[in-house]
């Protein structure tokens, strides 16, 4: 059995190896091209276009590796077919069930690649990409209407010792270099919805101890009604700085700057807490959280997939055939893996169904085929 295994995992790690680096060669070349026309454009040099090209293939693995599993295990399950390697291990004694569990262990190990690749490896990568692009353009534009956060404290405004919860609202217009926060603005609201204060500066940082540092600020406070019936006046500041308490930390507001791929598993839950805290929509980021969580057994499914193709008989077709069949298997897969979370937000899914729905269904087509080649083939 020991040189069953080696001789099934050499065949299986040496084509999804070379799959996967194939893929990664034409993303790579492709991301290369894409950034050309910006080269030499505000200091941007053919260097930066290449390690721009190099950050962005970790993201591009993460997503791609399942299909590389898929495509890599049926190329070497269809060789072995094709040269009846893999019909004098069945006269052997490799029966379907045996066959299942060697398999399942390069399968596990493909899905901690995965896992490891995409929760520690790309986020950073992508990240620093998302950072050289910014540099690159002198900030990070956030659309027209910026990017919008929530939260929820005891009232903060030194016109009146009012310390009722308040709603604040924090709009950020875009993301300068080194973490920097451009067009800032924050409106505070009381338990009636009314407007409290609002301030306004022109670039903001997070610090760690639970505070934004503000630069530029004009601040501007209302009186309760009852205070403005006393003729308190309205309260207005000019501040060079200001240091404003949130518990919005770093990692919230990473999260809701960037896409949700730059982020990992963890981070996504943090952030989901945090719109469920807050009382916002949180089905689209729990479906998120779920397909980043799930995805890495995809390599599972993906393996159990191509388990059939080595029960073929080559007068069933060529290698190439087959691997052409794995092809489209994959791209099928990812398909359906896109529309599943849009068509869970939209039908108000369970999020860990929409997510899961994809891989259950090929993992059921799998063993479907898998237990009617055995039966009938």
């Amino acid at each position: 059995m020991k040189t069953v295994r080696l001789l099934l995992y050499r065949d299986i790690v040496w084509s999804v190896v070379f799959v996967a680096v194939a893929f990664l060669s034409l993303f790579f070349f492709i991301d290369f091209v894409d950034e050309l026309e910006n080269v030499g454009r505000n200091g941007y040099t053919l260097g930066q276009a290449v390690l721009r090209g190099l950050l962005e293939q970790p993201g591009h693995f993460y997503e791609l590796f399942p299909i590389s599993v898929l495509i890599g295990t049926i190329y070497a399950m269809a060789r072995l077919a094709q040269s009846s390697e893999f019909t004098i291990l069945r006269t052997g004694g490799l029966g379907p069930g045996r066959a299942l569990r060697l398999l399942a262990l390069p399968g596990l190990v493909f899905a901690l690649i995965t896992f490891l690749v995409g929760d520690y490896v790309a986020p950073f990568t992508e990240r620093e990409a998302v950072a050289l692009k910014a540099g690159l353009r002198g900030g990070l534009s956030l659309g027209s209407n910026g990017a919008w956060m929530k939260e929820r404290r005891p009232g903060t405004s030194p016109a009146s010792a009012d310390t009722s919860e308040r709603s604040i609202s924090v709009n950020v217009r875009a993301a300068g270099v080194g973490g920097a926060l451009l067009g800032v603005r924050i409106f505070e609201f009381d338990t009636d919805g009314r407007l409290r204060s609002r301030i306004e500066a022109t670039s903001g940082q997070v610090l760690t101890n639970g505070h934004w540092r503000l630069r530029q600020v004009q601040r501007t406070d209302w009186p309760t009604p009852e205070a403005a019936l006393a003729a308190q006046p309205l309260r207005q500041q000019t501040l060079d700085a200001l240091d404003w308490p949130s518990t919005l930390d770093a990692t919230v507001v990473a999260a809701a700057l960037l896409p949700a791929k730059n982020m990992s598993t963890f981070d996504l839950w943090r952030y989901t807490s945090h719109l469920a805290d807050q009382d916002q929509a949180v089905q689209s980021h729990q479906i998120q959280f779920w397909k980043k969580a799930l995805y890495p057994l995809a390599c599972v499914v993906m393996v159990a997939l191509a388990l059939p193709f080595a029960y073929l008989h080559a007068r069933a077709g060529g290698v190439s055939y087959k691997v052409f069949g794995g092809i489209m298997l994959g791209i099928s897969f990812v398909l359906l893996n896109n529309a599943s979370g849009h068509l869970g937000l939209l039908r108000q899914w369970t999020p860990w169904m929409a997510a899961a729905a994809p891989s259950g269904l090929y993992l059921l087509i799998s063993m479907g085929a898998f237990a009617w080649l055995v039966r009938f083939r």
